[in-house]
């Protein structure tokens, strides 16, 4: 980290930076910010170690990085919340044979049940944003592991179709509240360096949550993986008692004790927090000083390019298609001559998870718009070549040596699809979401975002079967010229976020 990046409170560029970007009349001094950060120190009780880096600042001493280890632990926390819903998403695919037969269901109910989660993260996704800037991160996070846990009940207990209908609706509405709250507690707690990586782990816990749920499909019977999925929702509870608010709500809530408190020890004892303790503080009071923010204010040219580009990517990310490739890879896999497609699904989940696990380790070195613009280009090519394995199925009477042809070409397009998303435009666009909205107005653009996103998936899961029996090659190039609408799409509208506070983010589309 070099000293234009770091923390000490006299860097003048770091100074100007704040000056430029929160004060309400005219510039101040350094030494007046100096002054003005230590008496909110001194007027908030704290001091000892908060202010000993303070008074050090001048002499530009050497001040360890922030500790990686807490946000690092904490984030481990809140992704019990998004393993639940992965478990919740992959559920349905090793099952339903069982289901059907124990509970006399047709496909078509079986299929509404499976549904039931997209409808839930659509009414989640819709209170989330009110629900974390009122209970706070923490409080909204206990509000989703409720209905999750009493979801996963009622399905394993369940009877009828109302008990089995009512449990997964409600684990879809407390993974409606997760897939917001967790990527922007991950963001709020993480330092700017470590944010992108970080926030990979929510869409990871998602992959991780689905294989799992394949894996338990193959050992244990329904009722019983149900019961199991409980854990992860239970451990989230218990977890949640060990960690803190994110310093930023607390800044919004005018917190500033509490404030300090949480950010040193986010950040480490001996870290100097001053510079970022006093640009949250301003960033807050000047979100305090507005009024609440309508919806029809998201669409306001300073409001509306972030919402355009966090909407953007969340809505582009499930029209790629990936949610009916996924949730129909047995399928595919049969057809393209596949024994065990089951076996096939399973090993289809474990390599998105090892490629989302390497691309969290690519998020601070190469940027998020650049591993978009690869992952979104290599879905493209990937989608049109499946498509054009379908196409040449068409060919009457084909050699042994094409029909082989056809099937390496679609098996190897399918896995490359995989690996594409899995590598940018699966955990990125949640990274941005939690970034890019300003914090005056993240609940209600977050939830937005969210519900965008889940709809979409709702929209792609039901229409996905119906394109693929139409016209497989085309569903396919259909895809394949979204994710490259995406590549346009992300060029134009997205800007890198590595390596900035999320106050300078903000700051940069005023």
């Amino acid at each position: 980290m070099g000293s234009s990046d770091g923390p000490m409170l006299a860097d003048e560029k770091g100074s100007g930076t704040i000056q430029r970007q929160f004060s309400h009349g005219a510039l101040h001094s350094e030494r007046s910010i100096q002054t003005g950060a230590l008496s909110r120190l001194n007027s908030s009780g704290l001091k000892g170690d908060l202010q000993k880096p303070l008074l050090r600042a001048k002499s530009r001493a050497f001040i360890k990085p922030p500790s990686s280890v807490i946000p690092t632990l904490f984030t481990l926390v809140v992704v019990l919340g998004t393993l639940s819903l992965g478990i919740a998403l992959g559920y349905t695919s090793p099952t339903q044979a069982d289901i059907i037969h124990d509970l006399h269901l047709s496909l078509s109910q079986y299929s509404f049940f499976g549904s039931l989660v997209n409808l839930g993260c659509m009414v989640g996704a819709v209170s989330s944003g009110r629900i974390a800037d009122s209970l706070g991160r923490k409080g909204a996070l206990v509000a989703a592991a409720i209905p999750n846990l009493v979801g996963w009940i009622m399905v394993a207990m369940a009877k009828d179709l109302q008990f089995l209908y009512i449990g997964r609706f409600l684990k879809g509405l407390g993974g409606g509240i997760v897939s917001f709250t967790v990527p922007t507690y991950i963001a709020e707690v993480s330092p700017k360096h470590m944010r992108g990586t970080l926030g990979a782990m929510h869409q990871l816990a998602v992959t991780v949550g689905i294989m799992m749920a394949y894996m338990g499909g193959l050992f244990f019977q329904w009722r019983m993986l149900a019961l199991i999925a409980t854990i992860p929702g239970a451990l989230l509870l218990i977890g949640l008692c060990f960690i803190i608010e994110t310093p930023r709500w607390l800044g919004n809530a005018d917190r500033n004790k509490d404030l300090a408190t949480a950010l040193q020890r986010l950040r480490g004892k001996d870290y100097n927090i001053s510079s970022e303790l006093s640009e949250i503080q301003n960033a807050a009071e000047v979100s305090r000083l507005q009024p609440s923010v309508l919806v029809t204010e998201l669409f306001q040219w300073r409001l509306f390019r972030p919402l355009l580009a966090g909407i953007g990517v969340m809505a582009l990310q499930q029209f790629s298609g990936i949610n009916g490739i996924m949730l129909y890879a047995g399928e595919i896999f049969s057809t393209v001559g596949f024994k065990s497609p089951n076996a096939a699904s399973l090993l289809l989940a474990m390599l998105q998870v090892a490629v989302t696990l390497t691309s969290a380790g690519l998020m601070e070195k190469a940027g998020r718009r650049l591993l978009l613009l690869l992952s979104s280009g290599g879905m493209a090519l990937s989608a049109f070549l499946v498509g054009f394995s379908f196409f040449l199925r068409n060919i009457k009477n084909p050699s042994p040596e094409m029909d082989t042809f056809i099937n390496v070409l679609a098996l190897c397009s399918l896995l490359f699809y995989v690996v594409s998303f899995s590598f940018g435009l699966g955990a990125i666009p949640w990274v941005i979401m939690s970034e890019i909205f300003p914090s005056r107005v993240k609940g209600l653009a977050g939830s937005l975002a969210t519900l965008v996103n889940w709809s979409c998936a709702w929209a792609v899961t039901l229409t996905f079967n119906f394109l693929l029996n139409w016209t497989s090659y085309g569903c396919f190039w259909l895809y394949a010229s979204i994710c490259l609408a995406t590549v346009i799409f992300v060029a134009l509208f997205v800007p890198e976020t590595r390596g900035r506070t999320l106050e300078q983010i903000e700051a940069s589309f005023k």
